[in-house]
């Protein structure tokens, strides 16, 4: 939780560096108690350096699975979340590249293939934010980024993946609260979570007969890089405070919605998304 007495940085880049942040957003609870509920799996997890992806890489590293990260020029967050990982025993691949080209996606799949010999679980969690209050202040170029980054690249991974996934294999999309409710500033942004979600959805569907199954998780505010690296200070200072909890949770809130989805315990579910927002109500 971030106390008043604590003064979050504002960072100039996006993505956000998790390594400067201040406070560091916590990415597993020292209690969570794993139970090998991925042994033996293999997990490729874009944007799994930071934030969120960090929790979920670590989670999947504790429940017993070799995680490949797909991440784009954070080396330090990389790293780190690579020794995080490894302490738990088990192998991290690191993946340097942009989402937003078809080819790196590809070519992210199969250098996990050749890694670790299969994929059995695909986490698209990467996506890029840029706030603008006026809808005019939206121009092509932005709106291609924001759309290459948060849906596009799903789709790209969805359709390399699929080639190696079999039935009791899934698919977890990271959406958001914003796909469900309105965002004035981030126009453009929950558009593509909207996308997500049906994207979820429809793929969910179109899967059920191979036994892949395909899911989301819709974050509320969380603190994470991507949220220094685009509010303003005062954004920033008090995020989360709308929540029904007054805060803004932690990347360890997280992490244990997508070994949920990722494991056995989910399996008669597909085409739903987990909402881990801190107290909103929303429909579906």
């Amino acid at each position: 939780m971030i106390t008043k007495e604590e003064r979050p940085q504002k960072q100039d880049r996006q993505p956000g560096i998790e390594a400067k942040m201040h406070p560091a957003p916590e990415y597993i609870k020292d209690n969570y108690k794993a139970a090998g509920k991925l042994q033996e799996k293999i997990a490729l997890i874009t944007g799994g350096d930071s934030g969120i992806g960090r929790a979920v890489s670590v989670h999947f590293a504790q429940e017993g699975a070799n995680v490949a990260i797909v991440y784009l020029d954070e080396d330090e967050d990389a790293k780190i979340t690579k020794d995080l990982v490894e302490l738990t025993g088990q192998q991290c691949l690191l993946i340097k590249g942009d989402v937003k080209d078809p080819a790196f996606c590809k070519h992210a799949v199969q250098q996990t293939i050749q890694e670790f010999g299969k994929l059995n679980i695909l986490v698209n969690n990467a996506g890029m934010q840029f706030p603008q209050k006026d809808v005019r202040a939206i121009d092509p170029g932005q709106l291609d980024v924001t759309f290459r980054t948060n849906i596009f690249a799903y789709f790209y991974f969805a359709e390399a993946a699929l080639d190696h996934m079999h039935a009791g294999d899934c698919i977890i999309n990271t959406t958001s609260v914003t796909a469900y409710r309105s965002s004035p500033s981030l126009i453009d942004y929950s558009s593509t979570k909207g996308a997500i979600t049906t994207f979820t959805r429809s793929l969910a569907t179109n899967l059920t007969e191979k036994g892949i199954r395909v899911n989301a998780v819709a974050p509320g505010p969380v603190w994470t890089p991507l949220i220094v690296s685009t509010f303003d200070e005062e954004k920033i200072k008090k995020f989360g405070s709308e929540t029904a909890m007054k805060r803004a949770g932690q990347p360890s809130e997280l992490g244990p919605a997508y070994v949920f989805l990722a494991s056995d315990d989910s399996s008669f579910i597909t085409g739903q998304v987990i909402h881990v927002n801190g107290g909103e109500v929303v429909n579906g």
